[in-house]
């Protein structure tokens, strides 16, 4: 699809309101609470450096106050109301015991170092769903129906099925429906990612979104305003999300045996040790376990990993939305690719030229684009671009969703689709180049046709590479697309992809997708409105150009700024990268628990030494974490 056309549409609609503008990030209270939580932190500490006890004590527990409301209430919320217990639950239960041992000042950096992280993710997500309903406003907000004999405007969410729709040159068409009347050609870039438009005449079904490009057109409805083929993807896309919404994180994973398993422990080291020794040095002991087993390291573990990473892979064109997403690209074994837009340049270009008679290529290019030039359609200015030089012609018509005629040089020329000319003796040069996956425009000087032109969308130039590297590092590669399978094999073929999947609908990408998920992580790529629920079902979903549809951008986890298909194997490299460090993080973490607890418990080490020991630990996790940021 074309980024004006996206550019127009997604942040304008037709009959619409332009989308709010992001909330600022000291008006998020997500975001707001974590920031001032570290403001009294860095206060708190200079207090206490400079002296100031009552001051730095002050700004501590304000601080740990307004960082543990991000995740307290929560934590507390799941443990009684839901049975689960997660990370939360032991950041909390480990600032508590940090409290009661006196340390407020390491109970507030546990409160501010994790809030941050979880409020940096919420929004992350927040972000990605927001424009998810950008694509209802691909739909007017009103339409021109026949009630009664006359053509009136009416909300377009009123629409029923069985009404006529009335739909004039450049408006959208509102609802799914059938041509009962008229001849057009459509813009349906927006939801299928093909460049080429379609012709559509009577008995031709139409979708709701698609633009009208030139004729009038009067549509029998088949589908309600409020229940189309673009609400089904809104459809796809939430339910899609919500059950990507339901699976637990790394830290969530590994808090689930830990969390109740400390707990026991310190309950069972001050009620035993309280039995058979000191109760006071027991009831103590047993808060040093649970310090112990404060998951600091490991709260920051995966944060300080994404942050370097995410920032590294912004600054070569990758965008990621959440640290979830990246861990996720880190472990895909199998890539999905749409075909226009993606594997292609989304620009359609003459390809093929054949002339006959005492015509050549230059002259049948001549003779087409005297015609053309008067043309918007896409192919249009494909032929036109192609030419060496244009003519003056006279009486231009267009034909809606045929071609265009006129005088060239006096002489009657047409120009246009294989269905509306006689191909005559070009007949099998059309069928062998629409079997090479080729639009054909047929050229007729005084109703002879005298040559016939190919036009299609070229691959990418750098897509064989591309398919190369990924197969060499044993990632999977397949091709979806909703185009005709002749065009697909033939490019799939020059890509060096074997895995070939055509004449998709949109439900039909998500549902295969999902399945590719099912076996093997999977990275599904694409641009169009109808990789939407695709990109929302697989693995992780990586839209091609920020440019690109509001609603693939918005439904992907991962946006690249550009079309370059290097960035592939170069963003899952670095994920692939990053992931392992963060690996080594969290085993680092884990170790330091599963060697403090039974230290502490033993009383070993005391409070100072655990903590002094913490202290280290997240050092040593930031630093490693600080390697994701470096690019190679």
């Amino acid at each position: 699809m074309s980024a004006e056309c996206c550019a127009a549409d997604a942040h304008v609609p037709e009959g619409g309101a332009r989308h709010s503008p992001p909330l600022k990030w000291w008006r998020n209270f997500g975001l707001a609470l974590p920031a001032a939580s570290g403001a009294m932190l860095i206060a708190g500490l200079i207090l206490e450096w400079v002296g100031s006890d009552l001051a730095s004590q002050v700004a501590f527990w304000i601080g740990l106050l307004l960082g543990a409301a991000t995740f307290v209430p929560g934590a507390l919320v799941s443990l009684f109301r839901r049975r689960t217990v997660g990370i939360a639950l032991l950041m909390t239960i480990s600032a508590v015991g940090a409290v009661v041992l006196g340390f407020v000042g390491e109970a507030a950096a546990l409160a501010f170092l994790y809030s941050l992280a979880e409020a940096l993710e919420d929004a992350a997500m927040v972000r990605a769903r927001e424009g998810l309903r950008a694509v209802l406003h691909l739909v007017p907000e009103r339409a021109t129906v026949l009630d009664r004999g006359t053509w009136v405007n009416v909300p377009a969410s009123s629409i029923l099925i069985g009404q006529r729709l009335l739909v004039r040159p450049g408006e959208r068409i509102a609802t799914d429906g059938v041509v009962r009347a008229g001849r057009s050609a459509l813009d349906t870039a927006v939801l299928t990612g093909e460049s080429i438009p379609v012709d559509v005449g009577p008995g031709d079904p139409v979708s709701a979104g698609a633009i009208n490009a030139s004729g009038v057109l009067e549509i029998e409805t088949v589908a309600a305003g409020s229940d189309n083929s673009l609400t089904t993807i809104v459809e796809l896309v939430e339910r899609a999300h919500a059950e990507r919404g339901a699976r637990a994180r790394l830290a969530d994973r590994i808090a689930q045996p830990l969390v109740p398993g400390v707990i026991v422990l310190a309950m069972l080291v001050a009620g035993i040790g309280a039995l058979l020794g000191d109760p006071e040095t027991w009831i103590t002991r047993a808060l040093v376990v649970l310090v112990a087993a404060s998951p600091c390291a490991l709260a920051i573990a995966v944060p300080v990993t994404v942050i370097s990473a995410i920032g590294a892979a912004t600054r070569f064109g990758v965008i990621v939305k959440s640290g979830a997403a990246f861990e996720l690209l880190g472990s895909v074994r199998h890539v999905a690719l749409d075909k226009t837009g993606t594997l292609t340049r989304n620009e359609p270009t003459v390809s093929s030229v054949i002339a006959g008679g005492d015509v050549d290529e230059a002259r049948v290019f001549e003779l087409a684009a005297s015609l053309e030039q008067f043309s918007t359609h896409p192919l249009a200015r494909a032929v036109t671009r192609a030419s060496p030089q244009l003519f003056v012609a006279e009486q231009v018509r267009e034909e809606a969703g045929w071609g265009v005629s006129g005088l060239v040089e006096g002489h009657f020329i047409a120009v246009g689709s294989p269905r509306w000319i006689d191909a005559g003796r070009f007949r099998s040069d059309v069928a062998a180049l629409e079997a090479d996956g080729q639009t054909c425009a047929l050229v007729a000087r005084d109703g002879v046709v005298v040559g016939v032109i190919g036009v299609r969308d070229e691959l990418r130039p750098e897509a064989a590479a591309m398919v190369r590297t990924l197969k060499d590092r044993d990632i999977r590669v397949s091709m979806l697309t909703g185009d005709n399978p002749r065009t697909a094999v033939v490019l799939a073929q020059q890509a060096g992809i074997a895995d070939v999947h055509a004449a998709l609908r949109p439900e039909d990408k998500a549902e295969l997708v999902t399945a590719f998920s099912a076996a093997a992580p999977t990275a599904m790529i694409g641009d169009g409105v109808n990789d939407a629920p695709a990109l929302a079902g697989a693995t992780v979903g990586i839209a091609m150009g920020v440019t690109g549809s509001d609603a693939a951008v918005q439904s992907a986890e991962i946006a690249f700024t550009g079309h370059d298909l290097r960035l592939i194997p170069k963003a899952l490299a670095h994920a692939r990268r990053g992931r392992a460090i963060m690996n080594q993080n969290i085993v680092l973490s884990i170790a330091i628990v599963v060697i403090l607890v039974p230290l502490a418990v033993s009383g070993v080490l005391g409070l100072a030494a655990v903590v002094l020991v913490h202290e280290i630990a997240e050092l040593v996790v930031i630093a490693n974490g600080l390697r994701a940021a470096r690019t190679h």
